[in-house]
């Protein structure tokens, strides 16, 4: 027996927010719960068994807060409003999008997008040292310089320290053209994307020149006391075991360090072994320091990027001695 249902989006812009591009998330909706969804003006018509139409309501009801306001849905919302309704884990949902981290220039809300991104973002914000380690595409540089940009906006911190290896340039940035910032800048760039989100372009140079935001090569921590400092340092896999301890030891008063990393995409030589695996092993019960993971469930985005991380993950299984 065919049951159906039909749901009144209220607006024909609220039906293209949840619909998506050539009703992509219709698609996914279809094809996460078996029901079959019909899409006429602003009236979603529903058809399947009971369980399968009860369960596409519900979805499309914990969508609600971001189709009702004309917000694009994207797979991971999906995703995560999925997983908070097969746990139980609805009131949850709701703690997330109204945990905003910041806003850009642009007035576009920041938060995070899946329960272990807002792990990682309360974990950040409560210990002075926090790793994330999880794959391309999941938010773990992105949410980090957010959250240390407000911080310093906010005047917490003095100084915002961007930091992360050149090993793409053999860390010989002595034969690379132009000066210090020329040389660093391709390596930074992720970090300097969060910068223009929330700091007017024009700006940011008088704050590099002041030393308020300071992005170099890890090589250029040595020898230094990070005091009243927000600290990222990026792309850690490619840091060597006395690398990573160098820059942890930087760490001074009223200051915090976030270390984001991929163990699975390492450019050191196939001999070294990544500095973020050896102080997982050796700080992962020190009181005060958090671990946060994000997985392939995490990436935030093309659906495909999520796609090629979980054949990725599932290869490197199978096949460890590849997986560098």
């Amino acid at each position: 027996m065919t049951d159906r249902l039909t749901i009144d989006l209220f607006d024909p812009e609220n039906a293209l927010a949840l619909a998506g591009q050539q009703e992509i998330n219709l698609k996914t909706l279809s094809r996460k719960t078996g029901a079959n969804l019909v899409l006429r003006g602003q009236e979603l018509m529903l058809s399947g068994t009971a369980t399968q139409v009860e369960r596409c309501k519900n979805l499309v009801g914990l969508l609600g807060p971001l189709w009702k306001v004309g917000k694009p849905i994207a797979d991971v919302d999906i995703a995560t409003a999925m997983h908070a309704l097969d746990t139980g884990r609805q009131g949850e949902l709701k703690d997330l999008r109204d945990d905003i981290i910041t806003r850009t220039r642009r007035g576009d809300e920041i938060r995070a997008k899946t329960f272990r991104q807002r792990q990682y973002v309360k974990a950040v914000r409560t210990h002075d040292l926090t790793f994330c380690i999880g794959p391309a595409g999941t938010g773990k540089t992105y949410l980090a310089a957010m959250l240390a940009v407000q911080a310093l906006l906010d005047k917490q911190y003095e100084r915002l320290i961007l930091t992360r290896p050149a090993v793409e340039a053999g860390e010989r940035l002595g034969f690379l053209p132009g000066d210090l910032q020329q040389k660093v800048s391709p390596f930074l760039r992720p970090l300097y994307d969060a910068l223009y989100e929330l700091i007017d372009a024009e700006k940011i140079p008088d704050l590099m020149e002041r030393g308020i935001v300071e992005v170099a090569p890890i090589a250029y921590m040595r020898g230094r006391t990070l005091n009243n400092a927000f600290v990222i340092l990026d792309e850690a896999q490619n840091t060597s075991s006395a690398q990573m301890k160098m820059v942890l030891t930087r760490l001074g008063f009223n200051s915090r360090m976030v270390v984001t990393g991929d163990v699975t995409q390492t450019d050191l030589p196939s001999h070294q072994m990544s500095g973020l695996k050896v102080a997982e092993r050796i700080l992962k019960n020190v009181e005060g320091i958090a671990f946060c993971h994000l997985t392939s469930a995490d990436v935030v985005r093309h659906s495909l990027v999520q796609k090629i991380v979980t054949a990725y993950e599932k290869h490197e299984k199978n096949s460890p001695s590849e997986s560098g």
